[in-house]
């Protein structure tokens, strides 16, 4: 198979999971770019890539990279205030207006509270946490041990524990409607 044909075929399989790590990371108005470069940079370096490594695992290294660079260029863009609904996993169920308002609103304090911690751990809670992947598949994107994913993931859900106590708590005193 050519190398364009095994790197559309990845792009079926891992785009979407790889374009939601890029939202979490730099936020929706830079994921789609960064997902192109993704793709891109997979295809020029498909040479170096190692059999032995899954494609998944490489690619989100590539993307992570990308991420960093990206948000080295734009340290003090605000990203959240921007997140389109149809990006956030809104409620399936016929709810009410204000119940998927609610749901959003919740929804963006958390992407704000992720963004406002260390890279670290911005990188582990989503692999991990939203992302779901194996502590292996995390290890290897990382490029850490597995007990270091492990330590690092329990120390960064912690931190986000208490970055949204904050953010909870300054929302309570901001908006009379957190109140309710």
């Amino acid at each position: 198979m050519s190398h364009n044909k095994v790197i559309a075929d990845w792009f079926e399989r891992f785009g979407n999971d790889i374009y939601h790590f890029l939202i979490y990371r730099v936020g929706p108005t830079d994921a789609e770019d960064l997902l192109q470069e993704v793709f891109i940079k997979a295809l020029k370096g498909f040479n170096s890539f190692k059999e032995n490594a899954s494609p998944k695992t490489w690619l989100f290294s590539i993307a992570r990279n990308l991420a960093i660079d990206e948000s080295r260029k734009k340290k003090t863009k605000k990203w959240a205030e921007t997140v389109p609904l149809d990006v956030m996993n809104e409620p399936k169920t016929n709810s009410s207006p204000e119940t998927i308002l609610d749901f959003n609103e919740d929804t963006k304090a958390i992407y704000e509270c992720i963004h406002q911690l260390k890279p670290t751990y911005q990188d582990v809670i989503i692999l991990r946490g939203i992302k779901e992947l194996s502590v292996e598949e995390t290890a290897n994107i990382l490029k850490w041990s597995e007990s270091k994913v492990k330590s690092t993931h329990h120390r960064a859900k912690l931190a986000l524990q208490e970055e949204l106590r904050r953010c909870i708590s300054y929302e309570e005193v901001k908006s009379p409607r957190a109140a309710r």
